[in-house]
C-alpha cells in the first residue's frame, strides 16, 4: 500500500512539474511574438523612417528599448531555467580555449564598465590548457558574473577575472570591491527570484534569476561554484571547468 501511494505521489509530482514546464514554454513563446513586433516598430521610429523625432520622443523610444531589453532578459532566463530543470537544455561540449570566451565577454561589457569609470582586468597564464564544456554556456556564466560585479560595484570600482589552472580543471574567479553581500543574504543567493534588500541592490534592475541559472549551468557541466563576500568590501565568485582530456573530441 505504501509503495502504491508513493508511486501515485511520484506521478502527481511528475505531472505537476511537466505542467509547469509546459506552461512556461507556452508563456515565453507567446511573449516573444509581440515583443519582436514592438522592437521592429521601435527600431523604425528610432531610424527616422516615419519622420524625425524630437528630444522628448527620442527619450520615450529609449525607455521602450530599455524595457524591451529587460523583458527579453526575463524571458531568456525563464526559458533557460525551464530547460535545465526539465532536462531539455542541450550542452554542446567541446574542446576550446577560455581566452577566447574571456575576450568576447570583456569586449561586450567594456563600454558599460567604462561608462561608470570602473576597471576590468584579466589575469591568466598565456599557455592555459584547453577546457571541455559548452563555450556558449560558459560565456553566459562568465558574462552573468562580470555583469553582476559591474552592477553591484560603485563607480570607479575594480573588477578582475582571474583564471588558474589546476590538475584536472580550470578555476575562474570574478572579483570585485563592490557593495558585498550580507551574511543573511548569502544563504539565499542562489535561490530563484531572490534579491537582497539593500538599497544598492534594489537600485539595479533585475529578476533574481541570474545566479540560479549560473549555478545550474556550471553544475550541469561537471563544475562547481562558490563565493566569498563581505558587506561593504566586495565579492569573489569562483567556478570550475574541466580541462580537456587529450583524447576529448
Amino acid at each position: 500500500a505504501v509503495a502504491i501511494k508513493n508511486s501515485r505521489l511520484y506521478e502527481e509530482i511528475r505531472a505537476a512539474n511537466k505542467a509547469k514546464s509546459d506552461f512556461i514554454s507556452i508563456v515565453t513563446h507567446e511573449l516573444r511574438l509581440p515583443m519582436t513586433s514592438i522592437k521592429g516598430y521601435t527600431d523604425l521610429l528610432a531610424s527616422g523612417m516615419t519622420g524625425a523625432l524630437n528630444e522628448q520622443q527620442t527619450q520615450f523610444v529609449d525607455v521602450i528599448r530599455r524595457n524591451l531589453s529587460r523583458m527579453n532578459t526575463l524571458i531568456s532566463d525563464l526559458s533557460d531555467i525551464n530547460r535545465i530543470e526539465s532536462g531539455r537544455m542541450k550542452f554542446e561540449n567541446k574542446r576550446f580555449f577560455l581566452q577566447d570566451v574571456v575576450e568576447d565577454v570583456s569586449n561586450s561589457l567594456q563600454e558599460a564598465i567604462a561608462g561608470r569609470q570602473q576597471t576590468l582586468t584579466v589575469t591568466m597564464p598565456e599557455d592555459l590548457a584547453a577546457v571541455y564544456a559548452d563555450p556558449t554556456r560558459i560565456g553566459q556564466v562568465l558574462s552573468n558574473l562580470v555583469s553582476n560585479a559591474h552592477k553591484y560595484t560603485q563607480d570607479g570600482g575594480e573588477i578582475a577575472v582571474v583564471i588558474e589552472p589546476q590538475q584536472t580543471y580550470a578555476r575562474v574567479s570574478v572579483i570585485d570591491n563592490g557593495y558585498g553581500i550580507s551574511e543573511e543574504d548569502q544563504t539565499k543567493l542562489f535561490t530563484q527570484f531572490f534579491r537582497a534588500e539593500s538599497r544598492e541592490v534594489r537600485a539595479q534592475q533585475g529578476w533574481g534569476l541570474g545566479l540560479s541559472i549560473v549555478k545550474k549551468m556550471v553544475e550541469a557541466q561537471e563544475g562547481e561554484i562558490s563565493f566569498q563576500s563581505q558587506l561593504g568590501e566586495g565579492s569573489t565568485f569562483t567556478f570550475t571547468i574541466p580541462l580537456a582530456k587529450i583524447d576529448a573530441s
